[in-house]
């Protein structure tokens, strides 16, 4: 029957699905719904009855006649999704249980974003989760054109937007206060690239605390989040200090395994009995037992939970008013520095 539909030039519908099945036209869209309520029965029917008819749902009309497109857009700089692949995984596999497609905008830096706003306009996406920096105008934009915006471990500062965020402050100071409450007295600090938000706040946090806390000999290095610029450091930190600090602190994970590699093979120096190194994320490779990374463990799977939800009741409902969301990093206290 499917073959004399399409010789016919007659596509089969959900329509007739449904008359073959002798269910109704709304059971066989919710069977194809991700989450919709439908019994096992009916969904045996409607299955057998469309493969039958040679039926396929067509996301194109349904979109023409819902008004959305089931799709969002996830913007990301290449080095979060490079050395944080678990938040973009989380977040792809949220959305499909929801059954919203994910279009995947990377980013070399975080200013960017204006080529990719381009052309996620084009894709017609229901709303768009940002992991990256964004101007007012860009954000404006959002809001002309009704598109619900989320950012994820970023923020707008006059609270235009929805944010789930990691405390970053928190979470730097707390590293600088377990290396200075342990007695190290001075320290280095090494940055993420310029136009990082996350990386300015944490460089930011550490190096308050610290000066708080009494320690004045600090020296800062700038960095661009990767292993190379963390291996890097030590030489740069020699040539504009002339010594090694008792502590250093890196604003991720990837520059600080750097560090601890260089310490250790070009320096000849032990982690942590003569120099303690501390990261931030608690990315994957910061708990192999060959670094075993003390740092800041972000919640990914709350956050993108927390992400996910509030992008989907904002395109449910454009009248929710924006929110923020600050979740507390979690402590991972390894053995590449002495914390009190």
């Amino acid at each position: 029957m499917a073959d004399i539909e399409k010789r016919r030039g007659k596509p089969v519908t959900s329509y007739d699905v449904a008359k073959k099945a002798g269910v109704s036209q709304s059971a066989v869209s919710r069977c194809y719904k991700a989450g919709a309520s439908v019994s096992a029965k009916t969904r045996e029917k409607v299955r057998i009855a469309a493969e039958e008819l040679g039926y396929e749902p067509n996301a194109i009309a349904r979109s023409l006649i819902t008004k959305r497109s089931n799709s969002v857009a996830v913007i990301i700089p290449n080095l979060t999704n490079l050395y944080y692949p678990e938040v973009l995984a989380q977040l792809g596999q949220r959305f499909s249980k929801r059954g919203i497609r994910v279009l995947l905008f990377a980013l070399e830096a975080e200013s960017d974003a204006e080529d990719a706003l381009q052309q996620i306009w084009q894709y017609q996406v229901d709303g768009v989760i940002a992991a990256a920096k964004l101007s007012e105008k860009q954000i404006a934009e959002f809001s002309r054109r009704k598109k619900p915006l989320v950012f994820y471990n970023r923020h707008s500062n006059d609270h235009s937007a929805s944010a789930v965020c990691c405390d970053q402050a928190e979470g730097a100071e707390t590293l600088a206060t377990g290396l200075v409450e342990s007695g190290h007295n001075s320290a280095a600090i090494i940055c993420g690239p310029p136009d990082s938000v996350v990386g300015q706040e944490r460089e930011q946090a550490s190096e308050a605390r610290l000066r708080e806390l009494g320690i004045t000999d600090i020296v800062k290095i700038d960095g661009d989040f990767s292993y190379e610029c963390g291996a890097a450091a030590i030489d740069k930190i020699l040539e504009k200090h002339g010594n090694i600090p008792d502590a250093i602190m890196c604003v991720n994970d990837m520059s600080a395994i750097g560090v601890i590699d260089s310490l250790r093979f070009e320096h000849d120096l032990k982690v942590p009995d003569d120099v303690s190194v501390v990261g931030f994320d608690g990315v994957g490779p910061a708990n192999w037992l060959s670094f075993d990374l003390s740092t800041v463990r972000q919640p990914v799977g709350r956050m993108t939970e927390a992400a996910v939800n509030m992008l989907i009741e904002r395109i449910e409902n454009p009248e929710i008013a924006n929110e923020k969301r600050v979740f507390s990093g979690i402590l991972m206290e390894g053995t590449s520095a002495r914390l009190s």
